[in-house]
C-alpha cells in the first residue's frame, strides 16, 4: 500500500481501488469518516462477499433440511421449527457486519436447536472472527464448541458415528475461526503498513522543515556576523557627519572614505551570501573566510574608524589553529567591537587572545563603562546569542556580562587539537 501511495495514479484508480475494498478498511484508512463517526458503507467487494454468505448458509442449510428426514425420532412440527430456524438465522446473515458480537451470541442457542441454521452460525462466528479481537472470539467460539458434543448427542448424525460427528463439527469451526483470524490480521498489517507510511511523510516533512529553519537561522547569523560590523561603521561615521558638519575638510573625507569602504565590503559580503544560496552546493571561488590571522586587520579597520582598540594575540602559530576555532574567534572578536563601538563609543576596547594546542583557543574582549549617557541605537538584540551557539557549535563555550568595574566582558573558550 505505501508503495503505491508514492506513485502518482489515475483519477478513477483510487475510487476503483476502494471498491475492490473491506468498508471497514476503507473507513479505516478515511481520515474524515473516521472523524464524522458515520457507519461505512458496503463496497463492491462487501455486497459480493455477503451474497456469497448468504448464498452458502441457504445451501448448508438446505442440505441440512434434507437430512431431517433420515433423522430417527425426530418429529415433524420440529423438522418445520427447525427448518423456520435456519431461515431466520441465513436471514439474519446480512446483519453480521452491524452487529458481529450480538448475533454471534445470539446463534449459540440457535446453532444448539436447529441444524439448518450450521452454516449461517460458521458464517456470524467468520465474521466475528474478522470483525473483533480475539477475547470475543476466545469466548464465544469455546462456548460453541463446548456444545457441539451436546447436540449430536440430543440429535444424533444418521451418516457419522458420534465421535466422528464431533470431531469432524470441531474441527470446520477451528479453520472458519482460524481463516477469519487471518482475514483480520491482513487488515491489521494493511492499516499499520498505511500508519506507518503516514508517519514516516509527516516525519520526512518534519525534518525537512527542521533543516530549511537550522539553514535560515544560520543564514542570518552569518548574515547578522558579517553585516553588522559594517553597518555600524557606517551609522557612527554618518552620524559623526550629521552632528558636525563643520568639522575640517581631511576629517569629512576620512569619514567619507570609511563609508564608501564599509559601504563596498558590505555589499560584497551580501553577494557573496546571496551567491551560496543559490548555489547548488558548495562553493569555494569567493573571498576566503576570515580566521585568527585576520584579527589585526579587523583591530586596524576598527582604529581607522575612530575606536581605541588594543590587540593582544599572544598565539604564536596564528595560521596553526584549527579553521572551525579561528573563525568563530574573528566572528567574537568582530561582534564585541561592533557592541562596543555601539554602546560604549570613544572607551578603549581591549581584545586578548591566548592559547596552544592541546590547551584550547582562549579570548576575550572587554570595553570600560562611557563617560557618559549613550543614546540608544537600535538593535536586534540577537549577536551575543548567536555567538553562544556558534560557540557551542564548535565545540567551546562563551559567557558575557557585565564586568566588574562597570563594563562588558566577552569570553570564551574554543577547542584546539
Amino acid at each position: 500500500m505505501p508503495a503505491n501511495d508514492a506513485v502518482p495514479l489515475p483519477r478513477d484508480e483510487p475510487q476503483l481501488r476502494g471498491w475492490l475494498l473491506p468498508s471497514a478498511v476503507v473507513h479505516a484508512l478515511d481520515p474524515e469518516a473516521a472523524r464524522s463517526g458515520r457507519r461505512p458503507r458496503r463496497t463492491a467487494r462487501d455486497w459480493i462477499v455477503d451474497f456469497s454468505c448468504f448464498f452458502l448458509a441457504v445451501a448448508v442449510g438446505l442440505l441440512a433440511a434434507h437430512s431431517l428426514t433420515d433423522e430417527h425420532g425426530l418429529p415433524p412440527s420440529l423438522a418445520v421449527a427447525d427448518q423456520l430456524v435456519g431461515a431466520l438465522a441465513c436471514g439474519a446473515v446480512w446483519l453480521r457486519r452491524r452487529w458481529p458480537v450480538g448475533l454471534a451470541v445470539a446463534m449459540i442457542p440457535v446453532g444448539l436447536v436447529s441444524n439448518t441454521a450450521g452454516g449461517a452460525g460458521m458464517v456470524v462466528l467468520f465474521t466475528l472472527a474478522v470483525h473483533r479481537p480475539f477475547r470475543y472470539v476466545a469466548w464465544i467460539g469455546g462456548v460453541s464448541l463446548a456444545l457441539v458434543p451436546l447436540f449430536y448427542w440430543m440429535r444424533p448424525d444418521p451418516d457419522l458415528p458420534y465421535a466422528a460427528a464431533v470431531a469432524l463439527t470441531v474441527l470446520l469451526t477451528l479453520t472458519v475461526i482460524g481463516w477469519g483470524m487471518l482475514a483480520r490480521s491482513k487488515r491489521q498489517l494493511m492499516l499499520s503498513l498505511r500508519d506507518r507510511a503516514r508517519r514516516a511523510e509527516t516525519e520526512a516533512r518534519l525534518r525537512a522543515e527542521q533543516a530549511q529553519r537550522l539553514a535560515r537561522e544560520a543564514i542570518a547569523r552569518e548574515m547578522h556576523d558579517v553585516l553588522a560590523h559594517r553597518l555600524t561603521l557606517l551609522s557612527v561615521h554618518a552620524g559623526a557627519l550629521e552632528f558636525r558638519p563643520d568639522a575640517p575638510h581631511a576629517e569629512v573625507a576620512r569619514a567619507a572614505g570609511v563609508i564608501r569602504e564599509s559601504a563596498h565590503e558590505a555589499l560584497q559580503d551580501l553577494r557573496e551570501i546571496i551567491g551560496v544560496l543559490r548555489a547548488a552546493g558548495a562553493d569555494d571561488t569567493g573571498r576566503p573566510q576570515p580566521t585568527l590571522a585576520a584579527l589585526d586587520a579587523l583591530a586596524a579597520e576598527s582604529r581607522e574608524a575612530g575606536m581605541k582598540v588594543t590587540l593582544d594575540n599572544r598565539v604564536t602559530d596564528p595560521a596553526g589553529v584549527p579553521a572551525s576555532a579561528g573563525r568563530t574567534a574573528y566572528r567574537i572578536a568582530q561582534e564585541g567591537l561592533t557592541n562596543a563601538r555601539k554602546h560604549a563609543p570613544g572607551t578603549e576596547v581591549t581584545v586578548r587572545v591566548t592559547g596552544a594546542p592541546g590547551d584550547g583557543l582562549v579570548m576575550s574582549v572587554s570595553n570600560p563603562p562611557p563617560d557618559g549617557p549613550v543614546p540608544p541605537v537600535p538593535g536586534s538584540g540577537q549577536g551575543l546569542i548567536g555567538l553562544t551557539e556558534r560557540a557551542t557549535l564548535a565545540g567551546g563555550r562563551l559567557e558575557h556580562g557585565p564586568a566588574t568595574d562597570g563594563g562588558f566582558r566577552v569570553s570564551a573558550w574554543l577547542p584546539w587539537g
